[in-house]
Parts: structure tokens; C-alpha cells; sequence
């Protein structure tokens, strides 16, 4: 029998600061976000806990402040080096519709002297073909500290390195998602992190309505950033589509509408072939969806390093042409 109260886990505040009822809940301030994640990453709170705080940030869907504020307490424990990034390319997604082109842009425009940091959280649903699994395909490095990373940047211009060897905590959140049954907001956050703090990320965000949330996290944080609606969730230009930019500049946030670069929608593939990657990278087929996809991926990137839209089209087409077709 107890008899004394005890005391509450200090946690137990950001809890019910989400959970209150619908008339007592509320959002966490940027400082409160940092808090909580803080203790998150520092292993300082109850499994029961941490499910609860996954699932009703779910539910009430995240705010700016919050994702700023997360993403500061993570930045704040990183100690990553200074290296030299053009593009952070967080790719969490996985494709199921098409294959990986964005894949095929990132490798063109690193030949291209682009430094780029991909970063992914593994295969977490069934049915989806992710960026890890085709690393060693298609000769992009994969690293596991950043020391690796910082040579793969100098040699190639392009690493990738998982999110599990510099974040675990965050990896674990993301692997309950099949415990849970609903992907948590790590999901989200993810694309938001930079962790090497990149001239421009480059972020996709598939569900209406949260493009500009994370367009509006970034800004907190000062980056520079456009976020869009791409191909299953991953940083790629649907050319069957119309694409809206959402993104900020030196703290100015900025909107583009690209319109579609196909008149009628392709068919979708059957399944998903890797080695057709390979085939276009060679140049052994030409396939009209891919090279319009991963054209218009490329000029995405050079639009965030400054080129204007024209500009970047023209340039991504001159690096494709002129790229080195061996693999």
C-alpha cells in the first residue's frame, strides 16, 4: 500500500502540455520542444513515456517552434566536424510508384563538384525500395562516421551516411513505427535536421499542408531551404505533376510554381528493376519519365544553390550530357 505521493517524472510535464483534453492541450514552445527532446536524447525518459509523446505530437500534428526546437537540442548534442556541404538530401521515404532517379541526379551533380550529404533512416515499410538498399549499385559511399563522410566529400563529392550512426536515438523512435503502427514525427524531423549545416537542404514533405510548416521550422533555424511535394515522398520532381517550391533564403521565405514537363501522365512500371538505373546511367535505354525526373531533380538542387529556374535546367542538362557514364 502506498502512502506517500510520489514524486512526478520530470518528463511527465511535456506529456500533458500535448494531452490535456481538447480544450487544455496546447503546442510546446521552441524552449519546451528543446527540453523534451533533449531528454529524449539523453535517455532520460520512460519507454511508456515516449510513446505517448510520440503518438500525440502525431495527432496534433507538429508546429514550427516544435520541429525548430527539436532539431536545436539534437544540434546541440551532434559534435560533428566542420565540413564543407552544399545540399543536406535527407532520403526517407523509399519509392514504390517509380524507381530512385533522385538517386541518378545526386551521383550527376556531384560529378559536377556539388557536395552532397544523403542521409536515410532504412527500410521501415514493406513494399518500398530505399536509397540504402542501391548504394553499392550504384557506387555511392556509404558511411558510417564522419570521418568517412568528410573523405567521401573530398574524393567524390557525395556520401551517404545513416541515421543510426550519428542519431541513434532518432532511429530507434523511427523503428517503432511498427510497434505503434503509425509513422511518429522523427519521420518528419528528420528532413529538417542538416546536420552538417548545408548551404540549402532540400526537403520533401508528401502530405498537403506541412510544406509550409517545415518551410517555416527552417527559417527559425535560419537555413536555407525548399521544401516540396515530391515523387513518393522523396526529394524528386514528378515531371506528370505541377511542383510548388516552398522556400526561405536569408530569412526570406519565397514560393515557385513549376509546371509539369510532360503532356500526358506516364505509365506507371510494372516493378521496380535496378539495373534499369544502371541502364539509363549508361545510356543503354532511353526511358522519357527518368530523364524528365531526374533533369528537373538536378535543377531543384542548382535553384536552391542560387541558379534561376531557366538557368538550372539548362545547366542540369549540360551535366547529364556531359556526366561519366561508367558504373
Amino acid at each position: 500500500m502506498i502512502t506517500e505521493t510520489p514524486a512526478e517524472h520530470p518528463f511527465a510535464q511535456f506529456v500533458r502540455i500535448l494531452g490535456k483534453g481538447k480544450r487544455g492541450a496546447r503546442s510546446l514552445t521552441r524552449e519546451e520542444a528543446r527540453e523534451a527532446m533533449g531528454m529524449l536524447l539523453d535517455g532520460e525518459v520512460e519507454d511508456t513515456q515516449l510513446g505517448a509523446f510520440l503518438m500525440l505530437l502525431r495527432h496534433k500534428e507538429e508546429s514550427p517552434e516544435e520541429l525548430a526546437g527539436f532539431t536545436e537540442a539534437l544540434r546541440e548534442r551532434l559534435n560533428a566536424p566542420a565540413l564543407n556541404v552544399d545540399l543536406d538530401w535527407p532520403t526517407y521515404a523509399g519509392k514504390k510508384r517509380h524507381l530512385p532517379w533522385y538517386l541518378l541526379a545526386a551521383k550527376c551533380l556531384a560529378q559536377n563538384g556539388v557536395r552532397i550529404l544523403m542521409h536515410g533512416g532504412g527500410a521501415h515499410t514493406a513494399g518500398r525500395l530505399y536509397s540504402e538498399q542501391l548504394l553499392e549499385q550504384l557506387q555511392i559511399p556509404l558511411c558510417r562516421n564522419w570521418q568517412q563522410v568528410g573523405s567521401a566529400l573530398e574524393q567524390g563529392h557525395l556520401a551517404f551516411i545513416p541515421l543510426g550512426d550519428w542519431a541513434p536515438q532518432l532511429q530507434r523512435m523511427i523503428d517503432l513505427r511498427n510497434t505503434l503502427g503509425l509513422r511518429s514525427p522523427i519521420h518528419s524531423l528528420a528532413r529538417i535536421l542538416n546536420p552538417l549545416g548545408a548551404r540549402c537542404g532540400l526537403q520533401s514533405i508528401f502530405h498537403p499542408g506541412y510544406q509550409g510548416v517545415h518551410r517555416d521550422a527552417s527559417g527559425l533555424l535560419g537555413d536555407n531551404v525548399i521544401v516540396i511535394k515530391g515523387d513518393g515522398g522523396e526529394i524528386e520532381i514528378n515531371p506528370d505533376a505541377d511542383s510548388h517550391l516552398y522556400g526561405t533564403t536569408g530569412g526570406e521565405r519565397w514560393d515557385e510554381e513549376w509546371p509539369q514537363l510532360s503532356a500526358q501522365r506516364h505509365v506507371k512500371p510494372a516493378s521496380l528493376d535496378p539495373e534499369h538505373l544502371k541502364a539509363v546511367w549508361r545510356g543503354d535505354v532511353l526511358d522519357s519519365y527518368p530523364q524528365l525526373a531526374l533533369i528537373s531533380t538536378m535543377a531543384l538542387a542548382l535553384r536552391g544553390l542560387g541558379t534561376p529556374r531557366d538557368e538550372a535546367f539548362v545547366r542540369a542538362q549540360q551535366f547529364w550530357d556531359a556526366r561519366n557514364k561508367s558504373i
